[in-house]
């Protein structure tokens, strides 16, 4: 069957791979659509420390069930089934998983990143893995998984009714994390650099955007608030925005990281004993977070199409990542036709 194979840093291509041989427990899918994000093209770049080559990308699903082993529970799934999946695994023996946190598993593999992906004909699931939500479209059930890591991150950082809620970044993360704050009933700041993000941020339920290139983001998130916003979500990932969630957020504020620094990140600690913040990682997503997104999306709200750059074949693929690469300010979500 075919694949989409990154074989090194900045070169992919198609090919043939081996079909998959499902297991007793597994589901056998039909893989209809594929989303790439920033975590494949940084693997295309190779500067995903978690990646060695090739390797098979992409964990953002929409499939269909062909079949299903003797193991898996009688009427639990049918032939011909719209699913996505949790693109996670767990150790089960873990710290992480000892508490019931088997989104931060220490010895995870995500599909696309330690393992080989989902940009293949054909893949077997093991059951516990796939969420069947019929009224979602094929491209809805390609967003589930991105947005929620944003969902997670709002749970992560409390977030509730009563605040008032900074996220730094509009990508599809970080507009997972306005959507989750915002369905919560939280008054929700989106930060980026770019209108259109911005833009999409107030579709997606930001109340008020700031622009930090025109403008400037401290004194505005002063008038904005009162002392500062009780939780900031950082999801862009650089040294400057690390700090700024730090600076910005209230006296006893939460900060919660999504994105991951390229380079070291120093800080004047004496704001995290001054404010006595909770400073809290967000590492992937649950099944809570997963149900709430396919709640969310099965409203039909989220502003699906003007996240969605382009649509593109399987064999297509290769080129995009070309073009991705040298463009990146242009292209916030590809979808790839399996």
């Amino acid at each position: 069957m075919q694949a989409l194979f990154i074989n090194s840093p900045g070169n992919s291509s198609t090919g043939e791979t081996n079909a998959p041989t499902p297991g007793p427990s597994d589901v056998l899918l039909k893989v209809r659509m594929v989303g790439l994000c920033g975590s494949d093209l940084n693997s295309y770049r190779g500067k995903n420390p978690l990646v060695s080559y090739p390797r098979i990308p992409g964990h953002e699903i929409s499939a269909e069930v062909i079949s299903f082993g003797d193991a898996v529970p009688t009427g639990k799934f049918a032939t011909g089934a719209a699913v996505t999946l949790s693109p996670y695994s767990s150790c089960g023996q873990c710290p992480s998983c000892r508490r019931q946190r088997f989104n931060a598993c220490q010895f995870n593999q995500t599909l696309g990143v330690q393992r080989d992906g989902a940009l293949t004909e054909f893949i077997a699931v093991p059951w516990t893995k796939l969420l069947i939500a019929p009224a979602l479209s094929i491209r809805e059930l390609c967003l589930v998984e991105p947005l929620t890591v944003g969902f997670h991150a709002a749970s992560r950082g409390r977030v509730d009714a009563t605040d008032t809620v900074l996220v730094l970044g509009c990508g599809t993360v970080g507009l997972g994390a306005i959507a989750a704050a915002s369905h919560k009933g939280a008054r929700v700041i989106a930060i980026d650099i770019d209108d259109n993000k911005l833009a999409l941020a107030r579709r997606a339920g930001a109340y008020e955007t700031i622009n930090a290139k025109r403008q400037e983001v401290p004194a505005t998130v002063a008038q904005l608030t009162s002392g500062g916003p009780d939780v900031v979500i950082e999801a862009i990932g650089t040294p400057d925005t690390f700090r700024s969630a730090v600076e910005l957020v209230a006296f006893t504020g939460r900060v919660v990281y999504i994105g991951y620094a390229k380079e070291h990140v120093s800080y004047d600690t004496r704001l995290f004993v001054q404010k006595e913040l909770d400073i809290l990682g967000s590492r992937n997503a649950t099944e809570a977070d997963f149900a709430g997104v396919i709640e969310m999306l099965g409203k039909h709200t989220f502003p699906l199409e003007e996240i969605v750059s382009k649509v593109v074949s399987l064999a297509d693929a290769p080129e995009a990542f070309k073009e991705w690469e040298g463009n990146p300010a242009a292209i916030s979500k590809i979808l790839v036709e399996v």
